[in-house]
């Protein structure tokens, strides 16, 4: 995986940013566990109705006069007994851009890609060797563009609950899991301002407590948000 573009390069960090107080009219509620099931998330993704994605690319810092690279994520929903969980990887302190940060499986498109799709399942069988023939593809969400430069389409799919992965140690600190409904309730996400440039921007974070503490923001959770209101639609 290699996200490197050479537009704009941000040191962020998001424990240092200040809530949105606007953002708690705008929280939302949490999605019903009856639209949280394998049934009811194929259902969803086959109907065409129109929705609002609340956030499509990292404000106005972006250079319009260079073109995006085309990218591509995985948002990855393993069948567990307890529910459908949200698969995220640690990326390697090793590399070079956004080391240690929280993200989805993923990376730009390359020749032999035959889209979005082709790109998502190739970068999280890279990574964490997951096998496409287990990813049930449910279908794509709108295009984010991150402030490195990117065009990224995420590609939601179903995981065969027996799946077992393992972490490319030159790209993947480490791989975890959070629930689905942990992550579609709106009194778990936050939003919070950044100003650069003299310009202002959101950004969305989640905070969940697994293994250790883990902080879900920018494209990421900007991502994650946008599913939740495809699924509140």
């Amino acid at each position: 995986m290699c996200w490197r573009a050479g537009q704009m390069r941000t040191s962020i960090d998001p424990d240092t940013l200040p809530f949105d107080p606007q953002f708690e009219l705008e929280r939302g509620p949490a999605i019903d566990a009856a639209r949280l099931t394998p049934e009811a998330l194929r259902s969803r993704f086959m109907q065409p109705r129109s929705w609002q994605a609340e956030q499509s690319g990292d404000g106005g810092l972006l250079d319009s006069d260079r073109p995006l690279r085309p990218a591509a994520v995985l948002i990855a929903l393993i069948q567990r007994p307890s529910g459908l969980q949200v698969l995220f990887t640690v990326r390697s302190s090793r590399l070079q851009d956004h080391a240690g940060q929280i993200s989805f499986p993923g990376g730009r498109l390359e020749s032999g890609d035959a889209g979005a799709i082709d790109a998502a399942l190739r970068e999280a069988r890279e990574e964490i060797e997951l096998d496409r023939e287990l990813v049930e593809v449910l279908g794509t969400m709108p295009p984010y563009s991150t402030i490195s430069g990117f065009r990224v389409v995420p590609v939601v799919g179903l995981i065969a609950p027996g799946v077992q992965l393992r972490a490319d140690p030159l790209e993947v600190e480490e791989f975890f899991e959070v629930p689905l409904s942990f992550l579609m309730n709106g009194a778990n996400h936050q939003r919070r301002v950044v100003v650069q440039q003299s310009r202002r921007r959101f950004v969305y974070s989640m905070e969940y407590f697994g293994r250790r503490r883990y902080l879900i923001w920018g494209a990421t959770a900007a991502m994650l948000r946008n599913l939740y209101r495809f699924l509140l639609d």
